[in-house]
């Protein structure tokens, strides 16, 4: 049996008036249709704040500040494992514009039970509701 790949992938945990930034991946793509964190792989030579910055630009048209790391998640799908560094940013521009995604929102915490994410961002959105709950 083969290894399976690792991806490097990076995301942001984008805020605004309690509400966080989620993306629905393009049905064409690997688990199209499914609801995500704005971001991406990590390209050879890259930073993983500088990988996430390119993704927004090429994704959303829209330009970001990296803050800190929110949490890291590793997460094997069938395909590949993602590991998965989240960061903290925020939007330092023009509104973001629907270049890739099929859709994009502003959920608040709990809301994000009614919305069907990636299975990698499960731990995430527990976790966000965790904070949420306990400030």
């Amino acid at each position: 049996m083969s290894e399976q790949k690792i991806l490097e992938v990076v995301a942001a945990l984008i805020w605004r008036d309690g509400k966080f930034f989620a993306c629905q991946r393009p049905f064409t793509k690997a688990r199209g249709g499914l609801w995500e964190f704005v971001g991406g792989k990590v390209e050879k030579g890259e930073t993983k704040e500088a990988a996430l910055i390119r993704e927004c630009r090429e994704e959303l048209d829209a330009e970001v500040a990296v803050d800190d790391v929110f949490m890291d998640v590793t997460h094997p799908y069938p395909d590949v494992t993602v590991r998965l560094t989240l960061f903290n940013a925020r939007f330092t521009g023009e509104e973001p514009k629907m270049l890739e995604h099929q859709a994009f929102m502003w959920l608040k915490p709990e809301e994000a039970d009614e919305t069907v994410f990636c299975p990698a961002d499960k731990e995430i959105l527990d976790e966000i509701r965790r904070r949420a709950v306990h400030g």
